[in-house]
């Protein structure tokens, strides 16, 4: 799990997986998937052994289930299977139709005995994005907001026109945003959001893919003049009408109650795997709302606005909470 971690934010919407190789009480090879199209962490950690004669005698330990297809790189299951490997030990099975299931019963019926469901939990939760993809059919929702020790998103800036927003947090915190959207293929924000701030969403401040960008336009009023319009990465615009737009795309969806689930429906059919949601409080409490959330990330700052733009409110279990230079960082899970 530790290597697979190492792929994080390179090889969506693959999943985050790592092999390790033993002779013995002995490592004799380890891989990891480093880059969606390239090889697989089984293929990585088979070519890393330097004496193959050992791989006949040895256990292959996975977190996910070798996959037993052939997509932009050969069957997994082939590879260990040609190098007899007699034992593999594999934490979650995948959910990806092609391949679950699939994968232990090749190994299987070549002779290599197999065992499932080590640290299942563990390795189900880092591909929490894959595994939702797959299971729930959409992406992994993950909200992020920044929240004044009083409950304010934001000040009241519906009288003014400011490309300059109010910081609740400071610069260690924004950092770690940054770190969050290059392991996520889509970032969200609302119209005024994108009015108010005009945020670039990108990744100034952290080494990764360029995510998605998107944002609602129900009626066509953003400006191309926006840095979300400036081409320099995929941007994708909801909208009620097609828009003229020569630097991003446009879906046209009906702007209803169900609009969060439309979006969501959207970008799995895009392939889209996960989805940061950065504001505004109206965009985030409708998917809060609806329920298609599963994970909520709030920084409590230590000022107060006395007044201004209420914050969203989420239900949930906290998972997780730690003291940062300028907050509180207070992590959610729906269930």
């Amino acid at each position: 799990m530790e290597l697979a971690r190492l792929g994080a934010g390179y090889v969506s919407p693959n999943p985050m997986v790592g092999c390790v190789i033993t002779h013995g009480d002995r490592i004799i090879g380890e891989g990891f998937h480093r880059q969606y199209g390239d090889l697989h962490a089984e293929a990585n950690a088979i070519r890393s052994v330097k004496e193959k004669s050992l791989l006949s005698s040895s256990t292959l330990f996975v977190n996910l289930e070798p996959c037993a297809h052939q997509g932009k790189t050969p069957p997994c299951t082939k590879r260990i299977i040609a190098a007899h490997i007699p034992r593999v030990i594999v934490g979650s099975i995948d959910p990806n139709p092609i391949v679950s299931g699939k994968g232990v019963e090749n190994l299987k019926a070549a002779g290599c005995r197999v065992t499932v469901g080590i640290l299942e939990e563990e390795c189900d939760a880092l591909n929490r994005d894959y595994m939702t993809f797959h299971r729930l059919r959409r992406p992994y929702v993950l909200l992020k907001w920044a929240q004044t020790a009083d409950g304010f998103i934001d000040v009241d800036r519906s009288h003014c026109a400011t490309d300059r927003p109010v910081w609740i947090t400071g610069e260690y915190e924004r950092t770690l945003v940054h770190k969050w959207r290059s392991e996520t293929r889509a970032i969200m924000v609302g119209t005024n959001t994108a009015l108010l701030d005009n945020p670039a969403l990108n990744l100034r401040q952290w080494k990764g893919r360029l995510p998605l960008r998107i944002v609602l336009d129900r009626t066509g009023r953003l400006p191309a003049s926006l840095r979300l319009f400036d081409g320099s990465q995929p941007t994708l615009v909801f909208s009620e009408k097609a828009l003229p737009l020569t630097t991003a795309e446009c879906a046209v969806v009906p702007f209803d109650d169900s609009l969060p689930q439309r979006i969501l429906d959207e970008l799995y059919r895009r392939n889209i795997a996960s989805l940061l949601i950065e504001g505004g409080a109206i965009l985030l409490q409708s998917f809060i709302r609806c329920g298609l959330w599963d994970e909520a990330r709030i920084f409590t700052g230590r000022q107060t606005f006395g007044k201004g733009v209420t914050a969203p409110t989420a239900k949930g279990k906290t998972i997780y909470e730690e003291q940062l230079p300028n907050s509180t960082l207070k992590v959610k899970c729906k269930k």
